[in-house]
């Protein structure tokens, strides 16, 4: 059995979130523009992307809260990350999960609230978007597939985002690779004249010794011959390509 299969959904889940590189970045137009769609099309002052944490929800986008982060024990989306789909909550003094929580009882006084998990393609469920109200309400069938519609693009950004990501390493990598070759091209260059310098001389002498027709030494001078003029074109290609 491999160690991966020995780890609890909720690590893997947060594995899955870190990998994205998103917590406590900086505002991003695409995401804000996802919240306002959503506040726009199901009427309500608030609407969130909320990423779950270990301990706390932090809010990627948001519009109508001023506040970046709250305690996840404090969080609606921490049901909602459990629901297949959109969870609602008509009147939060009405359900016994959240009629004493600090945030229906106090600011910003939570009285609605819809979320649809952020589910990525392995399955994990990384936050919501969400939309909350200070009313009592229901959302219609249609604002609840819309909203579950821009959950998934919520997703299609981290998507991209990682693999941009991803694409910038190994840029990286790249570069790096290129420049470890250039060093040893580099090398290997200011090492031929000597190495060329020194095939030469013993050319020269096996060449003196050649007149004695010894088979060994006619093999030998042709193979230094060959070798030598295989440097010195590898030299000549390595000079002009700089």
């Amino acid at each position: 059995m491999g160690a991966s299969s020995t780890i609890d959904p909720e690590t893997k889940r947060l594995q899955a979130l870190d990998e994205y590189q998103v917590l406590d970045t900086e505002d991003e137009e695409q995401y804000n523009n996802l919240v306002a769609l959503a506040s726009y099309i199901c009427g309500t002052p608030i609407s969130l992307i909320s990423l779950i944490t270990h301990n706390r929800q932090w809010f990627k986008a948001k519009v109508g809260l001023p506040i970046s982060e709250t305690p996840r024990s404090h969080s609606f989306c921490q049901f909602a990350i459990e629901s297949d789909d959109v969870l609602e909550i008509p009147d939060a003094l009405e359900d016994i999960r959240f009629y004493s929580n600090p945030l229906v009882t106090g600011n910003p006084n939570i009285r609605f609230y819809a979320g649809a998990p952020l589910v990525n393609s392995e399955g994990h469920r990384l936050g919501t978007l969400c939309v909350i109200d200070t009313e009592p309400r229901e959302l219609s069938e249609a604002q609840k597939l819309a909203l579950a519609t821009l959950s998934e693009q919520v997703v299609a950004h981290f998507e991209l985002r990682k693999k941009k990501k991803e694409l910038e390493q190994e840029k990286q990598q790249l570069h790096a690779a290129n420049q470890k070759l250039d060093e040893l091209m580099l090398f290997v260059n200011s090492q031929l004249p000597e190495a060329i310098t020194k095939l030469e001389h013993a050319e020269q002498h096996l060449s003196q010794n050649a007149q004695d027709q010894h088979c060994f030494e006619n093999k030998s001078l042709q193979f230094l011959q060959e070798n030598l003029a295989h440097l010195k074109n590898i030299h000549a290609t390595i000079n002009q390509d700089a």
